[in-house]
């Protein structure tokens, strides 16, 4: 059990260190901004972070969410992100063990957390993360090479029938970025997985939105993003026991 839980306690930390990195692409993907360049900085007063104020979770914990030089409230996304992230990938590597393929879950989950925040700030998820989590669905599908087929059919499997849902309400049915989401996502989980973590997005989102909308009054304008996210996620690390139990009532 103890190497077991060394390799827990590496993967959250990494989670934690990649989860500070999220907060980075996420300030600054929208606004097109260098995220390997420019050096981190306090988005108040410029104040540029050393590397003590860097370490994920315990900065922020220790400075009591302000700014070192101007005081100003850290935004409570940083930490959260970085939590979330480091949990993702405790319950990923709990899940599929030390493989190469749980590398991939893990930035799977770490790139649907940064484009699920963008989704929910700007209504828009940025193109380069969907080419990223393509690129991980082709790297996912050569490692599954005798299955490559259920991997091509998972990229069209939802994408088409959202591409003919753009075509016929001329984009105001759901975003191009969302297809673009479920064909790349596809790539990784293939077509059973992918046709269920669209249906739990559009449950989940569903309630969830009627929920806010009721209680807080929230835009009639659903960023789905972020819900396709959870459907994923949950596709990935419980969709066939789900799939088998739903198959289990019809026998």
């Amino acid at each position: 059990m103890i190497p077991n839980y060394f390799l827990y306690l590496v993967f959250v930390l990494y989670g934690l260190v990649i989860g500070s990195f999220l907060n980075v692409c996420i300030c600054r993907i929208p606004n097109h901004e260098n995220i390997v360049t420019v050096r981190s900085h306090c988005m108040q007063c410029g104040y540029q972070l050393k590397w003590y104020d860097l370490v994920p979770l315990f900065s922020f914990l220790v400075l009591k969410g302000r700014c070192r030089q101007c005081r100003q409230k850290i935004s409570i996304q940083y930490p959260i992100v970085e939590a979330m992230n480091g949990i993702l990938y405790l319950i990923i590597v709990m899940r599929y063990g030390g493989t190469v393929e749980t590398v991939l879950y893990c930035l799977l989950a770490s790139a649907l957390l940064t484009l699920s925040v963008i989704d929910i700030r700007t209504y828009e998820i940025p193109f380069g993360i969907n080419i990223f989590i393509g690129c991980l669905g082709l790297c996912h599908m050569a490692l599954q090479y005798p299955h490559f087929s259920t991997y091509i059919i998972g990229f069209f499997a939802v994408s088409v029938f959202l591409q003919i849902i753009i075509w016929i309400t001329k984009g105001r049915g759901i975003g191009g970025g969302d297809m673009k989401l479920m064909a790349v996502c596809g790539l990784v989980l293939g077509w059973r997985l992918i046709i269920l973590a669209f249906l739990l997005g559009c449950v989940i989102g569903s309630v969830i939105h009627v929920i806010r909308m009721t209680v807080s009054k929230a835009d009639h304008v659903l960023a789905m993003g972020p819900y396709l996210s959870i459907g994923v996620m949950i596709a990935l690390l419980w969709g066939e026991p789900l799939i088998q139990w739903y198959v289990s009532l019809f026998l």
